[in-house]
């Protein structure tokens, strides 16, 4: 129906594109879409969770050494990029909670931060777009703030009375959330590698789960990526700064990966287009021959 397929994934700082969806956008580049991520903040105010890059921070500032990590990143996926400037809010600590910073992105109303996606939007004109859910995937205000804007930009890009100086209308056909790192995936590459005889990262992080909560409830869409997890790994180490080669991101050989959980999960959060769940691309509905 639509030759011309174009996905837009809308991510809060460098390196959130590299952990969620990553593989999925490498299948569909490999595919001959045309794939565009946008990242909101520069991530200027995270920690550095790699010793290694330590150094190069100290010379450069983590603001530039982040950027120059992205540009890496979108080298290994093939992607076009976009960023929307916004100064990073970091992840407030304490009780009390401790006032965000202000002018970043979180601080800053919904109002000033849909204008720059809303151009990005009608240049681009995706029909499919990918962001976080209400909660943000996890409660840093930065990917709240990204849900947020995201899906006030969707709208306001589909309204021709919004702003027409930043281009011609565009309507968004389907939006998706991320839901990667569900409770039932970990659980599942748990008990894998014990079974293997291998050491588990994960015990730590299901000891800590909230009971009960599992986003994999809201997945309606399974994405087959696993022939792009090598991919997905080498834009992760591109990210320095934020990804330790010797850490859990990959505890998991690859193989063992593909077989346990094969796919990238998504929640079909709008459709204006006809598709029948559950699904397994994100393009259904909108394709000229079906797959």
């Amino acid at each position: 129906m639509i030759p011309e397929l174009r996905l837009m994934a809308v991510h809060a700082h460098p390196d959130d594109e590299s952990s969620k969806g990553a593989a999925t956008m490498a299948m569909y580049r490999h595919e001959g879409v045309d794939v565009m991520v946008v990242t909101c903040t520069g991530g200027e105010r995270g920690d550095v969770l790699n010793a290694a890059a330590q150094p190069e921070v100290d010379l450069h500032g983590l603001h530039t050494v982040r950027m120059g990590e992205m540009a890496a990143a979108v080298q290994v996926l093939g992607v076009q990029h976009a960023w929307l400037g916004f100064e990073d809010s970091g992840f407030p600590e304490g009780d009390p909670l401790p006032p965000l910073p202000p002018g970043c992105f979180a601080d800053l109303p919904v109002e000033e931060t849909v204008p720059p996606l809303v151009a990005v939007i009608r240049s681009f004109r995706p029909q499919v777009v990918t962001t976080y859910d209400e909660e943000g995937g996890y409660p840093h205000p930065d990917h709240v703030r990204t849900h947020e804007t995201t899906m006030a930009a969707i709208d306001a890009a589909a309204d021709a009375s919004y702003r027409p100086d930043l281009g011609e209308p565009w309507q968004v056909l389907k939006v998706y959330y991320n839901h990667q790192f569900t409770r039932a995936r970990v659980i599942a590459l748990h008990e894998a590698l014990l079974g293997a005889g291998l050491e588990s990262p994960y015990a730590q992080w299901l000891d800590g789960w909230r009971e009960g909560h599992d986003s994999i409830d809201r997945v309606t869409t399974r994405v087959d990526a696993s022939d792009f997890f090598d991919v997905r790994d080498a834009a992760l180490l591109a990210h320095r700064t934020q990804i330790d080669p010797e850490g859990m991101w990959f505890a998991v050989p690859l193989e063992m990966q593909k077989r346990i959980w094969p796919t990238e999960d998504f929640e079909l959060a709008r459709s204006l287009v006809d598709t029948e769940l559950p699904e397994s691309d994100l393009f259904a509905g909108l394709r000229k021959d079906p797959r």
